[in-house]
């Protein structure tokens, strides 16, 4: 049950994030010793800050960040790239207007193409911006990632002025692929008990930029 999750526990669901447009090349340093240390799955970062040394760690980099207003075949192309030189994990923004619009051909049109542009064996995470999307464009955007080939649907960027995950969207995710993809809460996440809250509602991995205050809340 998620009020018996330990440090450990939690600590191996968390993508430790860096995506500020200031980030240099010290801070990704930084944070990669700082996930080691932390005991965290994976670091994410932007691509433009590939190659990394994280050893021992899985890397991750966003396609299409943080609009997802970017051509398809750039986002497959940025995925790509960032791929050689070295992620295992992609995540990429869809385009959130074609969604709204409930235009969800164009949505899976979208994915498929950075599905296409990866090796199988790269995690691809579908993020969705749910805070600003209606109950049915997420459960339709969800379904579209599932047929394309994704891994994961993730709530949103964190930059959004719609604001970040919530508990409802993660449940919603959840129902609606759960046990077949993977569901990531990212976005305003920054204590344990909203943490704990993403994870009882079906989260299967957190993206947190302040990894050590939330993991702080958790008993070793």
């Amino acid at each position: 049950m998620p009020d018996a999750l330990t440090r450990v526990q939690v600590a191996a669901m968390v993508d430790h994030t860096l995506l500020k447009p200031e980030a240099t090349a010290a801070d990704v340093a930084a944070l990669i010793d700082e996930a080691r240390a932390l005991g965290v799955y994976a670091v994410c970062v932007s691509p433009s800050m590939l190659p990394v040394r994280a050893d021992g760690l899985r890397v991750a980099a966003v396609a299409g960040f943080p609009s997802g207003k970017h051509h398809s075949l750039i986002k497959g192309s940025e995925a790509r790239l960032a791929v050689q030189q070295g992620a295992h994990e992609i995540d990429m923004v869809i385009d959130v207007g074609a969604a709204v619009a409930g235009d969800y051909n164009a949505v899976l049109a979208d994915i498929l193409t950075v599905r296409q542009g990866i090796a199988d064996e790269t995690v691809l995470k579908v993020i969705l911006e749910t805070a600003a999307l209606s109950d049915e464009a997420i459960v339709e955007c969800c379904l579209a990632a599932e047929r394309a080939g994704a891994n994961f649907v993730k709530t949103s960027t964190g930059f959004h002025p719609a604001g970040g995950a919530s508990v409802e969207a993660v449940r919603l995710m959840a129902q609606t692929v759960g046990g077949r993809l993977g569901v990531k809460a990212s976005g305003g996440i920054r204590t344990a008990e909203t943490a704990r809250a993403m994870i009882e509602a079906g989260a299967t991995r957190l993206g947190l930029s302040g990894s050590r205050a939330v993991l702080e809340g958790f008993p070793d």
